[in-house]
Order: structure tokens, then C-alpha cells, then sequence
């Protein structure tokens, strides 16, 4: 058991090593020899872990990946378990994805540089087009638990909610990413959450009959 979690631990060091120079310097600066560096290793055991330099790249898009769908999903949890509506819940959750503060910058500017390489690495693309798949299912789940509990329309399909979501998200991102400190006197932060909250206010037009019901009759 700890050789195990001693061998993960690695392969995150090394993770974590790519993606501090991507931040810092762009994807080609993410060599086996440099990311062995910054990682205090030797490159033979970057090399034992990983074989290439795509293997590793690999793995470091997946982590990125990884660590912003794991706090989206802790949204989630907190919000069901605090019986709060979908929409606010949704809306913490998409938060995550928005270069918000200095490690979202970071993870932001990792995942553009992998986005782009994407367009001439196949297996790259697998993993950002399942990323991107991943959100758009969890939000049109979302959209069809709130046509059940009453915060959807009935009629109002989920999926295209979904994609209009994400790619407000995703074009949210990019907006914050490039002017970090807002416009004209409204903060990064104040002015995603107005942006989110309108959009989903457009698709999340009810109340929730559960949490409802279950407020009344707790007074």
C-alpha cells in the first residue's frame, strides 16, 4: 500500500511539475529534462513513470482536468446536502471553471495550452472532448432534475440549455482570463456571477415543490 501511494504521489509531482512550466512559460517548455528538474527528480525516473513526452502531457491534462471536475462536484454535494436550489448549486459549480483566482488562472492557462496541441494530438483531444462532454451532460442532468422538482419548465429541452450553458461558461472564462481585474468598475468575480446568474435564472424560472415543502414545514 504505501508503494502505491508513494507512485501516485510521483506521478502527481511530475503533474503538478508540467503544469508550473506551461504557466510559466508555455507547453514547450514542459521537456522530460525540465519537468524532471522542476520536480527534483532525476529524468530517469520521470522517464520510469512516463515514456514520453506525450505520456507525461498526457497525464498532467488529465490531472488539470481531474482537479477542477473533483471541486465542481463537491458544489454538488454541498448544495444537496444543504437542500439549496439546483440553479445556485449549478451556479458554484460552473464558478469553477472561471479563472477566478490564481490557481484557476493557472489550471486555465494549462488547459488552453493542452486545448490547442488537442488539435494535433488525438489523445489529447480525447480527454478535452470528454471533458467538455462531461460538463454538458452534468448541466443537462441538472436542467432535468429541475423540470422534476419544479425549477424547470416542462417543456424546455435539456440538452440545448446544456450547450448554451457551457459555451457561456467556457466564453465567460475567456473573457476573465484576459481582463482578470473586470470592466468599467465591475470585478471579475462580481461580473461572472451576474453573467451566470442571468443565464441560468433564463432556464431555472421555478421553484423546487421539494425544498419548498421542505422549508414550510420547517417553520
Amino acid at each position: 500500500m504505501p508503494r502505491v501511494a508513494d507512485h501516485e504521489q510521483r506521478r502527481r509531482q511530475i503533474a503538478d511539475a508540467v503544469c508550473a512550466l506551461i504557466s510559466e512559460s508555455g507547453l514547450d517548455a514542459a521537456t522530460v529534462a525540465r519537468t524532471a528538474a522542476q520536480a527534483g527528480m532525476s529524468v530517469g525516473l520521470v522517464q520510469h513513470y512516463f515514456r514520453t513526452k506525450d505520456e507525461m502531457l498526457l497525464h498532467a491534462f488529465k490531472e488539470v482536468s481531474a482537479h477542477i471536475r473533483t471541486r465542481a462536484d463537491r458544489h454538488i454535494e454541498e448544495g444537496i446536502a444543504h437542500q439549496q436550489p439546483i440553479a445556485r448549486v449549478l451556479a458554484g459549480a460552473l464558478a469553477e471553471f472561471l479563472p477566478l483566482d490564481d490557481a484557476r488562472r493557472v489550471e486555465f492557462r494549462v488547459a488552453r495550452a493542452f486545448a490547442g496541441r488537442a488539435l494535433d494530438a488525438p489523445a489529447l483531444a480525447e480527454v478535452d472532448v470528454g471533458t467538455a462532454r462531461a460538463l454538458r451532460a452534468e448541466i443537462a442532468r441538472a436542467v432535468h432534475n429541475g423540470k422534476e422538482c419544479g425549477e424547470v419548465e416542462q417543456g424546455l429541452d435539456p440538452w440545448p440549455a446544456a450547450v448554451r450553458l457551457a459555451a457561456v461558461t467556457e466564453g465567460l472564462a475567456v473573457q476573465i482570463y484576459r481582463d482578470p481585474d473586470g470592466v468599467e468598475g465591475i470585478s471579475a468575480a462580481a461580473l461572472a456571477a451576474q453573467v451566470l446568474e442571468g443565464e441560468l435564472a433564463a432556464v431555472f424560472t421555478g421553484e423546487c415543490r421539494q425544498y419548498a415543502g421542505r422549508s414550510r414545514s420547517a417553520r
